[in-house]
């Protein structure tokens, strides 16, 4: 979702310079939080033999008993041919969300405003849009099963029938003002949802907040700040067992911070894992492991719980978001720069 910068970098010498710094760093300097750091808040109970890639039962997100395989070593993205852009503008495909038998994401350009549309991957290959101009960027699902976007276009948040379009708002100001450029969210079972808040698409509508921020949305729609100190907060997660929040963000010299969750509101966070480039989306799978993107860097990395990476992959082009779906929920898809991507799992996991 680290879409202005990538809109920066797109041309020229110097984006080729950054690929290849920040693809040379990852491996050496991505650095796991011991688990004396971490704290058990951040690390599901359910999750904590799966390190080691064996089968282990869980607490699955939706409730259900979980059952599976968490992922090693390298794994193998396949290009979906037929969602390639036919745009002729830059731009990303974003957000991510699997609802009943398709794959929603945002798609949006690079012009003036970040004009975006909300596409559809239908269950026999061919992709539509379902919603246009959306002015969205992440998505999730409600328990209603109602789309939940992070708009620029209204700078704040709204929710969308995904059959018709309707859309009403969820969130519009915090203090008094709208937000920069909602991006990334979460819900939780109660209906709680968090959302990240860069400034990636803060010119797509006038005014914003004084600073980037991490937000919550209770159920009676009060916002409060989670956390304000991650330069440009991107992608967000809850555990399988919402006792812990996951924010990645601060750009070129990213972190993944785990915020223990106790009576339902996040507690001061501590970092799992520093020294990532760019972090942008990510999903867990419903043993807690994590699926985290890096946009220049091309890389999705997995890492369980404790923030010991297990299994990572390499896309070919620039990466955003990753979602669980499919007929058994066990494929993950990536989204990207006009493209998505997906990568056949033992796992199942967050639908967005």
């Amino acid at each position: 979702m680290n879409t202005k910068k990538h809109h920066l970098m797109i041309s020229g010498l110097m984006a080729s310079l950054l690929l290849v710094v920040g693809c040379g760093q990852k491996e050496e300097t991505a650095t796991p939080a011991t688990p004396a750091e971490v704290g058990s808040p951040a690390t599901p109970a359910a999750s904590a033999a799966t390190a080691d890639g064996t089968t282990v039962n869980g607490a699955a997100a939706n409730g259900t008993t979980c059952s599976g395989t968490a992922p090693s070593g390298d794994l193998t993205p396949v290009r979906i041919q037929a969602a390639n852009t036919t745009r002729t503008e830059d731009g990303l495909y974003e957000g991510p969300v699997w609802i009943k038998d398709s794959l929603y994401f945002s798609d949006f350009t690079f012009s003036t405003g970040f004009p975006s549309r909300i596409q559809k991957l239908n269950a026999d290959g061919t992709v539509t849009t379902a919603i246009d101009d959306s002015g969205s960027n992440g998505l999730a699902v409600d328990n209603n099963g109602f789309l939940i976007a992070g708009t620029h276009k209204y700078k704040g948040l709204s929710r969308f029938n995904p059959e018709t379009g309707e859309r009403t708002p969820v969130a519009e100001h915090y203090n008094g003002n709208v937000f920069n450029s909602p991006n990334d969210i979460v819900v939780a079972k109660d209906g709680t949802i968090y959302f990240t808040d860069p400034g990636f698409q803060r010119d797509a509508a006038p005014g914003g907040q004084e600073k980037t921020g991490v937000y919550r949305v209770a159920t009676d729609g009060v916002v409060t700040l989670v956390d304000d100190t991650i330069i440009n907060p991107n992608g967000i997660a809850l555990s399988p067992t919402e006792s812990a929040l996951y924010v990645n963000g601060g750009g070129e010299q990213g972190i993944l911070r785990a915020y223990p969750i106790v009576d339902g509101v996040p507690q001061k966070g501590t970092d799992l894992v520093t020294g990532l480039t760019i972090p942008d989306g990510m999903a867990i799978d419903c043993l807690g492991n994590i699926y985290l993107t890096e946009h220049i860097a091309r890389k999705l990395r997995v890492y369980d719980p404790q923030g010991q990476q297990i299994a990572q992959a390499t896309t070919d082009a620039n990466l955003t978001n990753v979602a669980f779906g499919g007929a058994d929920g066990k494929t993950l898809f990536l989204t990207g720069a006009g493209a998505l991507w997906k990568i056949d799992l033992a796992i199942t996991g967050t639908p967005y």
